[in-house]
């Protein structure tokens, strides 16, 4: 029978009630933490069986339930933010957690917000840092003091947050941490909505139009994927350009056409067609009743989230955010230029 199945999840409400807890593991095996803001889904799940099988049966797996108002700005939905804590539990221990450490404000910050805090640097302030200045630092602040009271080998956090988790594995590179950072794939909904506690804010016509997100995303995915298609047959057909010629001359005109994109195939590169590709969707989302209201496309390099220029080879990462009726979403998908997807 597994550790789930065998026992509900032990709630730690307080930080005495995490520390008797922990020390009561201080000679068991590996610890493993996953922090959320509650109103657990499928994604969160994930994360927690993850990190079960990171650890084993023998680790501990920690979920964290904070929903940490440093990180949220001025008129954003810090109120309104769903609280579920009864679900949350469920959840946890549906997935494998062992406990669920879920302190209030005051248990966090005790002596009101905190004078002192991790400040994001300059990837801090680009794309979801513009637009919610003082987030990541908020976010940043409530991860390194989760970090300490948990004391955990690893931490896993989802991709679909890919800017947070970025700044999450400087921060702990930067600050000699002693912790794994584990980043773990999107979950998406049937259709490729990735999964979001957001997501329960949009009504059925806001979801429809909403789906343009990721088909965005994918239409990049396989510009790119066309694109090195065509570098291998390049490879493969050193006489391209005459080729094309010859096919011209003699009036096969389709034939030609595909011979000259042989031709003029590169090794790698092709990042503006890829931003294009992506870009044609979201263009005809903000048409749609409702519309889709783009904060940002952005492809960047995951190391530092500046803009990769049209040469560019090797990692890479496609984020976008939008609002849709009064609901904000990101997304994002890995990509790798000059290699197959």
């Amino acid at each position: 029978m597994s550790r789930a199945a065998a026992r509900a999840v032990d709630l730690l409400p307080t930080r005495a009630d995490l520390h008797r807890t922990l020390q009561g593991r201080a000679a068991a095996g590996t610890t493993a933490v996953v922090m959320t803001m509650g109103a657990l889904h499928e994604g969160h799940a994930e994360l927690v069986r993850a990190a079960r099988a990171h650890v084993g049966e023998e680790g501990f797996v920690l979920v964290t339930v904070f929903v940490n108002p440093l990180q949220f700005g001025a008129g954003e939905d810090l109120d309104r933010y769903p609280r579920t804590l009864d679900a949350d539990l469920r959840t946890a221990a549906a997935a494998g957690a062992d406990a669920v450490f879920a302190p209030s404000v005051d248990e966090v910050y005790p002596g009101g917000e905190p004078q002192v805090r991790i400040t994001a640097g300059p990837m801090g302030e680009v794309l979801e840092g513009r637009t919610r200045p003082g987030h990541f630092d908020g976010m940043l602040t409530v991860v390194a003091k989760l970090l300490h009271l948990t004391s955990p080998d690893a931490a896993f956090f989802g991709q679909k947050d890919a800017q947070q988790l970025a700044l999450i594995r400087r921060m702990v590179r930067d600050l000699n941490f002693p912790v794994e950072v584990v980043g773990v794939p999107t979950v998406r909904e049937e259709g490729g909505l990735a999964r979001s506690s957001r997501n329960a804010y949009l009504s059925p016509a806001e979801r429809t139009t909403a789906l343009a997100l990721s088909r965005a995303l994918f239409a990049a995915g396989d510009r790119l994927a066309a694109q090195h298609a065509l570098h291998a047959r390049a490879e493969a057909v050193p006489a391209a350009p005459a080729r094309a010629a010859a096919l011209s001359a003699m009036g096969e005109a389709r034939a030609a056409a595909d011979a000259h994109a042989v031709a003029r195939a590169a090794p790698a590169g092709g990042a503006d067609a890829v931003r294009a590709a992506a870009r044609a969707v979201l263009d005809e989302a903000a048409g749609a009743r409702p519309p889709l209201v783009l904060d940002y496309l952005a492809l960047v390099d995951p190391g530092t989230f500046t803009e990769v220029p049209d040469d560019h080879a090797g990692e890479a990462v496609l984020a976008v955010a939008a609002k849709v009726g009064g609901t904000r979403l990101i997304d994002n998908i890995p990509l790798t230029f000059g290699a197959p997807q």
